[in-house]
């Protein structure tokens, strides 16, 4: 049997995934052999990229939200000549190989974002669309459009039951994502088998209802799938899902729609099978025809032609719009001010003060005036997390070019659509909620952590102090919980000043997310003549009382906290123990000091040390050397106001004074 040039180039994807796998003795081939004809033609007739240089800006984003289906993707970066060689296909799921079993950024050459746990890569691309539309409609101009790109996705039927894609799907409606085009895998199998046991919903009445344009086809007529991508493309006013009727396994003899296809390896004798039905030698394994790759191959030839051109229309607007393209240029290499003196608010000395969450607005203020790329928002509760900088306008459909955006009651996606406009790029993304409702936010900023992704969080109502709503809404073990998940950078500052500095450490962070974490009750603003300057935020923990000289005990807080730990070293002093108090704002920043600095705040010759929280003790004793040396939270809050909740859980300055002695 003859077979055309095109079918051994949508084969070769299903054998190679299929090689790959056997090889590995782990991971899920069905996928990759089902939408094999979906990404033949979006990889060879409509994607613009350049495997030369992915990092192109204007290249489109793809996503492979089906995250287990890896070898689709590793398979396609492979063929159209990115820096994936056959070896690392043949290597794949293996120690130090570049294709692990779900895809990473930065790892991975050509892959946009990490996906795994289905339905964060349909949010991330979200996201990303956003932040096409956005920079967008800020710099583009009638006879130049520098930002002009599609994100496209490859979504399953696990994806479309996560909780997470609905809140991101109704987003992506609401705010009219034309160039968002997403194609669902329907294949109508999961591990547990038929979908039919879980999933009777009619996706396409659910996503036309949250204002998508709904394309339904044969996802292996590949002529079905050009018109449908066509169709998506000159769709401008809704997002896109093109619902592929799909096979998974395709062409396994005994495997095709069944869950053994799924998540584990064919065999040796049904790939072989398989292969004989493709038309092709069962004895050949990560096999590539020479025709085959140099078609796949134009790839470059082409991607580098189209950055080419952008390359050079882009200087031609660089001569008509230099301001223009000047801010674009530094939000795209997220350039930030040389000087923060002049941005940062210094705050007055105020026995009254101000919640910190109230600081962090009035910085805001400040820094949006000087960083275009800042582009924040809020879970429905803007005037809560007062994120929403006073210059800033609302992002709405035909207004891309607002600064804060309106994310409804979405946490989940509103974490992940943050992931994916960092990683598009151009935009620094920020956005609030309560502390209690990081919980919502906590497989983002994970994901977060792990790709090194800066989003940044911004955390109101930090603690038992915010009174009256209860224990529902009291955080007590959510800082214990971000403090343990790696490359977090946690900051719960003290007052306005350490407020404004941890914003400066936020945007800064480059390398993971960001969690603020603010007060709704007020804190003095601390009298810095008297005390170290709140610079020292940015070594996460520094000595506040630095002319107490030999002191007998030191007592440790962060946020709130640290006025108490104030008036316990008064208490104390009337007594005749000097002891000196550390505002510690960042364990992870701390952590990070050289072993010298690290001894010169907390000495090993001082034993006493106790800290307070108002939180679960958990990670203090690293500290401390005991949970018992913290005066924290044992239980949930309680509904009251916060002066009776201190009070009546003992998170006082007299505990801690008591603590203190406990320990001489």
């Amino acid at each position: 049997m003859s077979l055309s040039l095109e079918q051994r180039c949508v084969h070769t994807i299903r054998t190679l995934s299929m090689d790959a796998v056997q090889k590995a003795n782990s991971g899920h081939p069905g996928m990759p052999m089902g939408m094999a004809d979906v990404a033949y033609v979006l990889w060879t007739e409509f994607l613009n990229h350049n495997p030369s240089n992915p990092s192109w800006f204007n290249r489109d984003r793809f996503i492979l939200s089906a995250g287990h289906g890896s070898m689709l993707l590793y398979s396609l970066l492979h063929l159209t000549g990115y820096e994936l060689s056959l070896d690392e296909l043949k290597n794949f799921r293996q120690w130090n190989s570049l294709t692990p079993g779900h895809p990473e950024v930065g790892l991975t050459p050509g892959v946009e974002t990490t996906t795994g746990p289905l339905g964060q890569g349909f949010a991330n691309g979200v996201g990303m669309a956003l932040a096409e539309a956005h920079l967008a409609a800020r710099y583009n101009t009638q006879d130049f459009q520098p930002v002009n790109h599609y994100t496209y996705a490859i979504v399953s039927d696990g994806d479309l039951m996560e909780g997470i894609s609905q809140e991101a799907a109704s987003m992506a409606g609401h705010l009219q994502l034309g160039k968002l085009i997403y194609f669902y895998d329907d294949n109508k199998i999961t591990i547990d088998g038929s979908t039919d046991l879980a999933f009777t919903e009619n996706v396409q009445k659910r996503f036309e209802a949250y204002g998508w344009h709904c394309i339904p086809i044969d996802g292996h007529d590949r002529e079905a799938i050009r018109n449908a991508t066509r169709e998506a493309q000159i769709t401008a006013d809704k997002p896109s899902l093109i619902l592929c009727r799909s096979h998974i396994g395709y062409g396994s003899p005994n495997k095709q729609d069944s869950a053994s296809s799924h998540g584990s390896p064919l065999g040796d004798e049904e790939i072989a099978a398989t292969k004989k039905g493709y038309g092709l030698d069962p004895a050949k394994t990560f096999h590539i025809d020479d025709d085959v790759l140099d078609h796949y191959r134009k790839a470059k030839e082409a991607g580098d032609h189209t950055e080419q051109e952008w390359n050079s229309t882009f200087t031609e607007y660089k001569t008509a719009y230099p301001q223009l393209a000047s801010e674009l240029e530094d939000r795209i290499s997220r350039k930030l001010p040389e000087s923060w003196d002049d941005i940062l608010p210094v705050f007055e000395t105020d026995a009254k003060g101000m919640a910190t969450r109230k600081a962090s607005g009035k910085v805001l203020d400040e820094i949006t005036k000087h960083i275009p790329a800042m582009l924040g928002g809020s879970a429905d509760l803007s005037g809560s997390n007062l994120t929403k900088a006073q210059s800033a306008s609302i992002l709405q459909p035909g207004a891309y070019s607002g600064t804060y955006i309106h994310y409804g009651v979405r946490e989940h996606a509103m974490g992940a659509a943050m992931n994916g406009m960092a990683l598009h790029g151009g935009v620094i993304p920020f956005g609030g909620t309560f502390l209690v409702f990081s919980d919502y936010c906590r497989p983002a900023i994970r994901l977060a952590a792990l790709s090194h992704v800066p989003s940044i969080f911004v955390f109101t109502h930090d603690s038992i102090g915010l009174g009256e709503d209860g224990p529902t809404h009291q955080p007590v073990e959510h800082l214990a919980a971000l403090r343990a998940m790696v490359n977090v950078m946690v900051l719960r500052p003290a007052d306005a000043n350490e407020t404004a500095w941890a914003w400066r450490a936020a945007i800064e962070n480059k390398k993971g997310p960001t969690c603020l974490v603010l007060t709704r009750h007020n804190l003095p603003t601390i009298d810095r003549s008297k005390y170290a300057s709140a610079e020292g935020t940015l070594k996460g923990a520094y000595v506040l009382n630095p002319d107490e000289k030999k002191p007998e005990a030191v007592i440790m807080a962060t946020g709130s906290e640290v006025e108490i730990a104030i008036e316990a070293q008064e208490l104390l002093k009337k007594e005749g123990i000097p002891t000196r108090v550390v505002s510690m704002p960042s364990f992870e920043l701390f952590e990070k000091q050289d072993a010298s600095y690290k001894q010169q705040v907390l000495p090993d010759s001082i034993t006493n040390r106790v800290a307070v929280e108002a939180a679960v003790p958990f990670g203090w004793e690293h500290y401390t050397g005991s949970r018992e040396r913290v005066v924290g939270m044992r239980s949930f809050g309680a509904s009251a106001p916060y002066e009776t909740l201190y009070k009546e859980f003992g998170i006082t300055a007299e505990a801690v004074a008591q603590k203190v002695k406990a320990g001489r």
